[in-house]
């Protein structure tokens, strides 16, 4: 969601291809042609190019929401809107929304770990004793007995 600037709106096919290095065998491509990578690479909706980009712009942007997709996709590419496809479109918001949420919680998670961590670290530093600093950590985060002596 976020190429470098080199790569933005861009559909790029990477697959295995024969390549006689020595000798001319020859295989069907059948035997080996069974794996490909497709690498889009999306930047802004409006420098999109072709309808492609433009629709899964829209359809993968974490800034719009599902009514607003739905009518784009109605009034800018002509897709009639049902029921099952609204739904389906909602769906898909809600399931970026979710996703984003937890990576935000887990980075909270690790930048709390870390603040414990170097609160311990330094008071240990400054030689204070451990039942302090196991106080310390319990107030300060609001952790139970058992999981502030893990951090010391």
């Amino acid at each position: 969601m976020n190429p470098p600037k080199s790569r933005e709106n861009s559909i790029t096919r990477y697959y295995i291809a024969e390549e006689n290095l020595a000798g001319s065998v020859k295989e069907r491509k059948a035997d080996y042609d069974l794996m490909a990578a497709v690498m889009i690479c999306l930047g802004k909706e409006e420098d999109s190019g072709t309808d492609l980009l433009k629709l899964l712009n829209v359809l993968l942007s974490t800034e719009t929401g599902s009514q607003d997709k739905c009518q784009i996709l109605e009034e800018d590419f002509h897709i009639k809107m049902t029921q099952t496809l609204e739904s389906e479109v909602s769906l898909m918001c809600n399931l970026s929304k979710g996703v984003e949420e937890k990576g935000i919680e887990k980075g909270r998670q690790e930048g709390r770990q870390e603040g414990i961590i170097a609160m311990v670290s330094a008071l240990k530093d400054l030689q204070i004793a451990d039942s302090i600093i196991l106080k310390k950590i319990q107030e300060k985060f609001h952790l139970a007995e058992e999981t502030a002596k893990m951090y010391l």
